[in-house]
């Protein structure tokens, strides 16, 4: 079976948005270097949703947070995608990692959160410094709710200070930006079959 991978697209710009997706761009060049290691990538824009506020997994009234939480449990591998805002995680994605907050609480007989076995990379655009701490925080929460992150689990394009020219806008990705992306792709593959393979301990194994 080929492991399968969830990206959430945190980007402000719903799907109907006239400008295009820097965050869009980058997830696409992970999935399509993903796939040649057996990896099918889903990707869902979070702004199309109505994700509710909370730290549960059912905040009830029209929550959309309980299709995409059976969604990112159902992939071996999340791929959380940010554009930089302020110099922090777009307000889309904390709302997403906040709602992750409940796996805290969701374990099995043996304790192990129903994320556990599942691993997750970040992918970070912008136009002022800050992927370094933006991805910190992403790393920290996901880890905090059962994820497991591969080495050098991250891609990342920042453009100049006060510019005007987006990581879309480029006529061509810079071999850094390929080489992470390679990167990225190699590692949390490799990791997601492992850990398919055989799942973390549980207790009193």
């Amino acid at each position: 079976m080929p492991l399968k991978a969830l990206a959430l697209n945190a980007t402000l710009k719903t799907s109907d948005a006239k400008d295009p997706s820097s965050t869009d761009r980058m997830i696409a060049l992970i999935d399509k270097a993903m796939s040649a290691y057996g990896v099918v990538t889903e990707v869902l824009r979070l702004a199309d949703f109505d994700v509710k506020p909370g730290v549960t997994s059912d905040e009830g009234n029209g929550d959309d947070w309980p299709d995409i939480r059976a969604k990112v449990l159902d992939a071996d591998i999340l791929l959380m995608a940010t554009p930089i805002w302020l110099g922090q995680p777009s307000s889309v994605c904390k709302r997403a990692l906040e709602r992750m907050d409940a796996f805290l609480d969701e374990t099995d007989d043996q304790g192990r959160m129903v994320s556990y076995g599942r691993v997750a990379a970040v992918a970070v655009v912008g136009n002022e410094d800050g992927a370094h701490h933006v991805s910190a925080e992403l790393y920290q929460a996901l880890n905090d709710v059962g994820f497991t992150i591969p080495a050098n689990a991250v891609a990342y394009w920042v453009g100049e200070a006060m510019g005007s020219t987006n990581f879309v806008d480029l006529d061509r990705v810079p071999k850094v930006v390929t080489t992470a992306v390679d990167m990225l792709a190699r590692n949390t593959a490799h990791l997601a079959g492992l850990l398919k393979a055989k799942q973390y301990p549980g207790e009193g194994d």
